[in-house]
């Protein structure tokens, strides 16, 4: 019965608790419904021997306690017909049969509970890969889910880096900015002096009449050739 021993952790087991171990939950799902379908095959087969063997058991100890009671009848009518020696010998073959049937009842029980424990290894095992496979697509999208979310803490932190970039351009953009307005005031300071009393002057200065001046020498001129 080492199969029986093959199949208590499967009987133990807990498939979230394998699937929380996994590296890569993705690819153990399918690797695990392989291995719980070969694991199944193997139980089934095995289940139908241990299943069989218990009706055998059950069969032969039947057969056992049906002989008991025909020697008992046998007996009975060795009795009836005046023969004691003969009922005799009926009733040692049946003292025989029944420590048989003590040892076949022993033997149907073991394997009645043998076929038991198999069945309820069988019907787990089913449970267990039907649960997994109804839950597989929710699964692998889980993963995909997670593994977007990865991706997209990593591109966020590289986003909080290019911030990080902008701001110290925009400290040296001010820097620059600062050491060309003081660049600007010192060549301002630097400059000549500007002379303002011509300007001053002409502010008082009677202002030109461009048009009478053209007058008067077009005039002069008019006489000139007369």
């Amino acid at each position: 019965m080492s199969i029986i021993s093959r199949f208590k952790d499967i009987m133990a087991s807990n498939i979230n608790a394998l699937l929380d171990k996994a590296e890569n939950p993705e690819k153990m799902i399918d690797q695990y419904l392989r291995n719980l379908n070969s694991d199944l095959g193997k139980v089934k087969a095995e289940t139908a021997s241990v299943m069989a063997e218990e009706q055998r058991s059950k069969r032969v100890a039947a057969e056992c306690q049906e002989d008991m009671e025909k020697m008992e009848r046998y007996a009975i009518k060795a009795l009836e017909a005046g023969n004691e020696g003969d009922a005799r010998k009926f009733l040692e073959k049946k003292a025989t049969l029944s420590a048989k049937l003590t040892e076949l009842q022993a033997a149907y029980q073991l394997a009645s509970a043998n076929a038991l424990q198999m069945k309820q290894m069988h019907d787990k095992l089913v449970a267990d890969i039907g649960e997994l496979e109804s839950r597989r697509n929710m699964l692998k999208a889980k993963w995909s889910v997670a593994k977007t979310q990865e991706r997209m803490n990593k591109l966020g932190a590289s986003a909080a880096h290019s911030d990080q970039s902008i701001s110290a351009f925009g400290r040296m953009e001010e820097k620059v900015n600062r050491a060309l307005d003081e660049a600007n005031a010192m060549a301002e300071l630097n400059a000549r002096p500007k002379d303002d009393i011509a300007d001053l002057t002409a502010k008082y200065d009677e202002p030109r009449n461009d048009v009478e001046d053209e007058l008067a020498a077009l005039k002069e001129r008019m006489k000139n050739n007369e």
